[in-house]
């Protein structure tokens, strides 16, 4: 049985949750997907939706761009590491000339 893939981050503003989900291409290029839910208290049981009232808009618009700063952080770090590595690769090569 496969095992179920979990989000690489989780925040909640109030009774918003965002999930933001990493995936990569099989030329091993990455990408995230971001769900954004609202949940509440029906009965016993908790009800999550996709849907927004008009209340809920401003608090998904924060949590989204929360979600794209995270996803920019993680690209820029993982674009700096590239970076050194390259400069790094490069300052071996001199070296060894």
């Amino acid at each position: 049985m496969a095992q179920k893939k979990e989000p690489v981050h989780k925040f909640r503003l109030g009774r918003i949750k965002v999930a933001i989900w990493k995936n990569w291409t099989s030329k091993g290029v990455v990408w995230f997907n971001v769900e954004i839910v609202r949940s509440w208290l029906e009965g016993d049981e908790w009800q999550k939706s996709t849907r927004f009232g008009r209340d809920d808009l401003p608090i998904v618009a924060k949590a989204a761009d929360m979600a794209y700063a995270w996803i920019w952080a993680q690209q820029q770090s993982v674009s700096s590491v590239d970076a050194e590595q390259a400069e790094q690769a490069e300052q071996s090569d001199e070296v060894d000339e």
